[in-house]
């Protein structure tokens, strides 16, 4: 109870800080002479945008007439660069900045505060909306939309939902045999939901959905970061998955799940499940079933490099991690070839330096794509992805992922032009000198 009362205590000093840094913020801000990225076309429009509240009011090439008695802040772009905020499709706040046992067995308040210094810094690389795609951040999500804390939007799926000796189940050895009924700490406070059988799959996603996620993730095959699945096996059976999907159905939203190999993209596939995140070792039949059926696949450019998350040498987890990475190239060839519909993420799981390189892991995508793809893809596909959540997308005020009349007031001043440099969004702490999000500006470092 002491842990709780003083996470109370913290927020509510934290929600009076930051409401009052937000009641300083003008109603309108005026961005004058910019060259404007819209997410959308690859061309830039020098212009100037008049934002209102959270939202682009208006986007001219002319000049925009304001009141100039100080109630609209007015900024000069200096002919810098303006493009959308950046949209991860695939994080896991409560897990990225600390070490698994550490994220399985501390104190769930700790790790919203963790979790809660992880979003912020995430929001000043330049990420104004993130998928969360397990471990949890449904309530650290709820804060950053009350003003509690700083960070993106959060689409969050609440725990990931996997099988015993599945994907999610990161418990000790000696947690089997379970009892039935009997619940880890992390399943008690929503990070992890094991659940074998179709009735405790309806369950566990209904219990998901009814504290508010935006979708649901479960886990079909093998994972790297995970001590008791090989990467080959499949996990959940077709009925199983159809439970989740019926549940995500009935509350107009979709299922993504985690997934590597044929049988379990396709198993998932065919029981309803809208996006594959990874699918490293699919092949051509599977590729050409996603493209025939319009399912999202959701890839991360996962090389065996220096920015691989780190596993220890010669452990079962390294080895598996070898074997994912050699797909990598030939997904990326596959998803181009069918022109399947092709999301971005990172999916950093348990260490923080591998968290700072967000935007180095997105310009790892020319290997494979040009600049312009690559923002895009970043942009306003990765949100057409997102608002497959259907009624249960909480931000349907605006549009995300553009520049555009109408859109959420998200959007990143750069100093040079990514769509010829894109190792500029790699370095967001010098290259990205305004970052704002829902008309709120975060960082201005503009001299």
């Amino acid at each position: 109870m002491k842990t709780k009362h003083l996470l109370i205590a913290i927020t509510l000093v934290s929600s009076i800080f930051i409401k009052i840094n937000a009641q300083i913020q003008p109603t309108k801000i005026l961005i004058n002479n910019v060259e404007i990225f819209n997410g959308i076309d690859n061309k830039l429009v020098k212009g100037n945008i008049l934002i209102e509240n959270n939202i682009i009011a208006k986007i001219s090439q002319s000049p925009i007439p304001t009141d100039r008695s100080g109630a609209t802040k007015i900024i000069d772009g200096q002919g810098k660069f303006l493009m959308p905020g950046l949209i991860d499709a695939h994080v896991h706040l409560l897990f990225e900045s600390v070490p698994k046992m550490m994220a399985m067995t501390s104190d769930y308040a700790m790790l919203n505060f963790v979790a809660a210094g992880a979003a912020h810094k995430q929001l000043l690389r330049g990420f104004t909306t993130v998928r969360d795609l397990g471990g949890g951040s449904l309530s650290l999500a709820k804060a950053i939309d009350m003003g509690l804390t700083i960070g993106p939007r959060v689409y969050s799926s609440g725990a990931f939902i996997s099988q015993t000796g599945g994907h999610g189940d990161f418990g000790l050895p000696t947690d089997v045999p379970r009892k039935i009924g009997e619940l880890s700490y992390a399943e008690r406070n929503g990070m992890v939901a094991i659940a074998d059988g179709e009735d405790a799959v309806l369950l566990r996603s209904r219990e998901q959905l009814r504290q508010g996620a935006t979708q649901l993730k479960l886990m079909a095959g093998g994972g790297v970061s995970s001590n008791y699945d090989p990467l080959d096996v499949s996990q959940y059976t077709g009925k199983e998955f159809a439970a989740a999907v019926s549940a995500a159905e009935n509350w107009g939203t979709y299922v993504t799940v985690h997934a590597y190999t044929p049988l379990a993209i396709k198993t998932a596939v065919d029981a309803g499940v809208k996006c594959i995140d990874h699918g490293q070792l699919a092949d051509e039949a599977t590729a050409k079933l996603m493209a025939q059926k319009g399912i999202w696949w959701s890839l991360q450019p996962f090389l065996d490099d220096e920015d691989a998350n780190p596993h220890p040498a010669g452990s079962s987890n390294r080895l598996k991690q070898i074997e994912m990475t050699k797909g990598t190239e030939t997904a990326y060839g596959l998803a181009k070839k069918y022109k399947i519909k092709t999301a971005w993420g990172t999916d950093v799981l348990f260490d923080p330096e591998s968290a700072k390189k967000q935007g180095k892991r997105l310009a790892k995508l020319t290997n494979w794509y040009t600049p312009y793809e690559i923002l895009k893809m970043a942009t306003s596909t990765n949100a057409e992805l997102l608002r497959l959540s259907g009624k249960r997308d909480p931000y349907q005020k605006g549009k995300l992922g553009e520049i555009t009349e109408g859109a959420y007031a998200d959007m990143i001043l750069v100093d040079g032009n990514p769509l010829t440099e894109i190792n500029l969004v790699a370095d967001p702490e010098n290259k990205f000198l305004i970052i704002m999000k829902d008309g709120v500006i975060y960082k201005n470092i503009l001299k």
